[in-house]
């Protein structure tokens, strides 16, 4: 039995405990209240986590061109979906595993 939320100035109850709150989530939607909970405060980041991110951006993907036949794109779809991966991700997947592979070999 699902219990009601609380009015719009106190949408969620206070928990005492996190799983205190993760009880009350499995069975309790926030969807309904979404617009009226607080801000969250803003995250400050340690000086070792932003050099972090810095360093995780620098080795961002670059882009490249490949020509694949329309039959191959599908293929890849089709199986990156029975993996619940995006196809370009399971590509990526392919081609690192074929790179691994080649670099064994003497």
């Amino acid at each position: 039995m699902k219990k009601k939320l609380l009015s719009a100035r106190a949408p969620l109850p206070k928990f005492r405990s996190d799983k205190a709150a993760a009880e009350y989530l499995e069975t309790h939607s926030v969807a309904e209240v979404w617009d009226q909970l607080p801000a969250g405060k803003r995250a400050k980041l340690s000086a070792a986590s932003k050099k972090l991110i810095r360093e995780r951006y620098a080795q961002a993907k670059s882009p490249v061109s490949i020509r694949l036949v329309p039959e191959q794109i599908e293929a890849a779809k089709k199986i990156a979906a029975t993996k619940s991966v995006g196809y370009q991700t399971q590509l990526r997947m392919w081609i690192a595993e074929g790179i691994r592979r080649e670099a064994k070999r003497p």
